[in-house]
């Protein structure tokens, strides 16, 4: 039967994607930074050799075969949803020349000891030549993938499929409409004190107390662990082992802390995938050459937002937790209570580092990013320019002063691999998140209940039935309409944003 051969030649190219996940999550945590060069090489074999497999003519006469066996069969059949699929990624990547996508792989894995040298040292300049060689072979890569409107949607489609410039534009503009007003009369409202959370908090505790509460929300442990590194980051090796990473700084405990929520967020929908698909192509992203089951990346995002700031970030959570996280700390909090670090936490005001930003202006940090890489992509930017031009955007859109350009520029890693294209997932994923979460809220009336006492159990098997086991089956779009009853919609984010910072601040909403 053809469809078994299918099967068993994209579970091979799901285990190249695996390998070079293990490879990359090694060079992210644990690498000499004297390995950089050969590992870059070793990543671009794997990557090639996993497009090289897809898009082969044994693939091909297998899929010619169990298009076939699956023809006639209702369109939502699992089955029927991995031949297609496997017909989109060939279609997609046949348009791509290998050594294109070789070029990209090896460049992204000496980009990230660039990017992360330059960012030591705050200098823009370390980093430049390897960017430009980036941002040229992204335009090479949309003028091979093509477009009608914009190159930027090409690239996005890696990642958010079907999502284009015209469209972002749209949309950014409603949630400035809806965030601005709100935005404005913060900065004019007494600030809740924060000073406790920039004492001293010891590494280790810091470490051990972000896993207890990544685990406490639902992260298994037994198929993950949690590591440090530059950039916090998840990633899977199938549903039976994903990885999370966070950072530490002993005198800001919040970087850690909700950077462990936010990555099991993201693990926690891999882990939550159906055994069934495994190795198949409704747990790999054909298109992007990633061996994950979110079916794109604003909704892997939503899941690592909804639990880091719909419940992590929750007057609940903290009214549950606050005892735990002074155990975590003695004597450190012993002057503040549950309510003080509730607003504390929750404290809006514009900042330099997007990780680190509030919910209210993180979207802010967002847009200056689509509206940066879409200039680059078109050619309306140049590298040599974008410092400048990232300063006066975080200067207009938030109005604050970039110091140097680790805090500034260089504060993300997602350029350096070649990521151009993607930011926007964390504003869809933003949307989905208070999208999914109201509609959980109205759906069950007895999650609320479960999470006023610290029950995560009831929220996490909702999400799982409605996002997590579905993997790649359906489009995004088409997993909301069903989890929702509707697409994409910024409503509910917005009523979020207006209901929660209007009470914290006693703004009239």
């Amino acid at each position: 039967m053809s469809l078994n051969q299918l099967l068993t030649l994209s579970g091979q190219v799901n285990d190249l994607l695996n390998a070079s996940s293990i490879l990359s999550w090694d060079a992210r945590t644990m690498m000499p930074k004297g390995g950089s060069e050969t590992r870059s090489k070793q990543l671009a074999t794997l990557t090639v050799a996993a497009r090289d497999l897809l898009c082969s003519d044994q693939m091909k006469h297998a899929l010619d075969g169990a298009e076939k066996d699956v023809a006639g069969r209702d369109d939502e059949d699992p089955q029927a949803r991995m031949v297609a699929q496997v017909r989109e990624a060939i279609t997609y990547h046949e348009r791509i020349p290998a050594e294109l996508l070789r070029r990209k792989t090896e460049l992204g894995g000496i980009g990230h000891d660039l990017w992360a040298e330059a960012r030591e040292k705050a200098d823009f300049s370390i980093f430049a030549p390897a960017l430009k060689d980036m941002v040229a072979i992204s335009k090479e890569m949309a003028e091979a993938i093509g477009y009608e409107d914009h190159p930027y949607d090409a690239l996005m489609y890696r990642f958010e499929p079907g999502t284009t410039t015209a469209e972002l534009k749209s949309l950014f503009a409603r949630l400035r409409e809806g965030m601005l007003p709100l935005v404005r009369q913060i900065g004019e409202a007494q600030q809740p004190e924060a000073e406790f959370l920039y004492r001293e908090f010891p590494v280790e505790a810091q470490m051990e107390f972000a896993l207890k509460m990544a685990q406490r929300i639902g992260y298994d442990l037994h198929r993950g662990r949690l590591d440090t590194t530059v950039h916090p980051f998840e990633i899977s090796f199938t549903r039976n082992d994903v990885r999370i990473t966070t950072r530490v700084n002993p005198r800001w405990m919040p970087m850690s802390l909700f950077g462990a929520l936010h990555e099991a967020g993201h693990a926690m929908y891999e882990q939550g995938a159906d055994p069934a698909y495994v190795r198949t192509p409704l747990a790999t992203d054909l298109v992007g050459l990633y061996a994950v089951s979110g079916v794109s990346f604003g909704a892997h995002e939503s899941q690592s937002r909804l639990w880091e700031n719909h419940v992590g970030r929750s007057r609940a959570f903290w009214q549950n937790h606050f005892a735990d996280i002074q155990s975590a700390y003695p004597g450190t909090l012993d002057d503040v209570d549950a309510e003080a670090f509730y607003r504390a936490i929750n404290r809006s005001r514009p900042s330099l580092i997007r990780v680190e930003s509030d919910e209210l202006t993180y979207d802010f940090h967002i847009m200056l990013r689509v509206e940066l890489e879409s200039r680059l992509v078109e050619g309306s930017l140049s590298v040599d320019d974008l410092p400048d031009a990232w300063n006066a955007a975080m200067k207009e859109y938030l109005g604050v002063d970039v110091p140097d350009d680790a805090q500034g520029v260089l504060q993300d890693v997602h350029w350096s691999s070649g990521q151009i294209g993607t930011f926007c997932n964390y504003t869809i994923g933003n949307i989905m998140a208070a999208q999914l979460f109201e509609t959980a809220m109205a759906e069950q009336p007895g999650i609320r209940t479960a999470l006023d006492q610290a029950d995560y159990a009831p929220l996490r098997e909702w999400l799982d039935d409605k996002v997590a086991r579905h993997g790649r089956r359906f489009g995004r779009d088409e997993l909301l309409q069903k989890a929702t009853g509707r697409t994409l919609d910024p409503e509910p984010y917005i009523r979020h944003l207006t209901s929660k910072y209007s009470e914290i601040y006693g703004l009239a909403a």
